[in-house]
């Protein structure tokens, strides 16, 4: 994984790229090589805060992000888009695995690892706007653009119809995308999946300076904390610190307060009307103690959607794919390689 041979991007496309890993000429196309990084092993591109990080899985996951040239919709450009990409490729369709509201990739820092055990390829992608991307030029987040920038990813790395796991937000994300580029998902898995809200409703008339007051506020500690503590069961306070310290790590991102105020002005997800035109399998998994998305709109999907089961993760809160990493990765294989 030291290199990636992108044949087919043009070399005068990366006069439009804002590069973080170094280029070299070959044969044929255009080498990008690995972004190396400090004694630590970090890709350069992460916050200096992800060396207060102390969960190990966190560290290692994070070690192995990348950054992949995406082109963004209606230009030629490209943008440097970050991801864990799988060590091997395999003859079964790929997992990829979306995120949380204003997350990131490490989200799946426990379970991302005994995917990879289990003999799965797996993904796990940054979604415009959130992760570790280079957005120095800052393209629209809104829905339509996440979307597009997912699509190319797919198109020019993935390229087979995948798997598509949605936790929380992610879920309508997946939702959203599946409905408009069918041939790109073989599957979804949902996981506690947030799919019945409007968009960001009335956040979406708030004047500038008060969108911004806002997202600042999103980014504080405390509030992270606060969140962190209703997402898990009965974690000690210790551990919630520090995974609330991974889980804002993506908001010291330069570009972060701008792509944030973008997503919440142009009205966020509303995937409501596209539910029951998902053809896919569906999977959803639902923890049992959620305390952020009631088990009520799960089962209000489960009939909803024309081709889905349910299975409950029993003592496990909103981030079932963090607090119950074993049951959830049984869960996506077996369904994953279920005819």
């Amino acid at each position: 994984m030291a290199a990636l041979r992108l044949g087919s991007l043009p070399p005068a496309t990366l006069t439009s790229i804002t590069v973080t890993k170094k280029c070299e000429r070959f044969s044929g196309g255009v080498k990008v090589v690995g972004d190396g990084g400090g004694d630590n092993g970090f890709p350069p591109f992460l916050p200096k805060e992800v060396e207060k990080i102390k969960d190990p899985f966190a560290r290692n996951l994070a070690r192995r992000i990348k950054r992949l040239p995406v082109q963004i919709e209606c230009s030629e450009s490209y943008i440097m888009s970050s991801c864990v990409q799988p060590l091997v490729q395999t003859d079964a369709n790929p997992v990829v695995l979306l995120h949380c509201f204003d997350s990131s990739c490490l989200e799946w820092r426990r379970a991302y690892p005994l995917l990879e055990e289990s003999g799965l390829e797996a993904w796990a992608l940054d979604v415009l706007g959130w992760g570790f991307s280079d957005l120095g030029r800052l393209p629209p987040c809104n829905a339509a653009s996440k979307r597009y920038h997912l699509y190319q990813l797919w198109k020019s790395y993935i390229k087979r119809p995948m798997v598509l796991v949605g936790p929380s937000l992610g879920a309508a994300v997946a939702i959203d995308f599946v409905v408009n580029y069918p041939e790109a998902v073989e599957k979804l898995v949902l996981i506690n999946p947030s799919v019945y809200a409007e968009g960001t409703g009335s956040l979406a008339k708030l004047p500038k300076v008060v969108a911004y007051a806002g997202v600042s506020l999103l980014k504080t500690f405390p509030l992270r904390l606060y969140a962190n503590l209703l997402a898990f069961n009965d974690i000690p306070l210790s551990k919630s610190v520090d995974w609330t310290n991974v889980g804002r790590l993506h908001c010291h991102m330069p570009w972060w307060k701008d792509a944030t105020v973008n997503f919440m002005v142009s009205g966020g997800y509303n995937v409501v009307s596209q539910i029951k035109q998902v053809k896919q399998k569906t999977l959803i998994i639902c923890g049992e103690n959620d305390k952020i998305v009631s088990n009520q709109l799960a089962m209000r999907l489960l009939f909803e959607l024309p081709n889905a089961s349910m299975q409950r993760v029993p003592d496990s809160g909103h981030l079932t794919h963090v607090d119950k990493p074993r049951r959830v990765v049984k869960l996506i294989a077996d369904f994953a390689r279920a005819k």
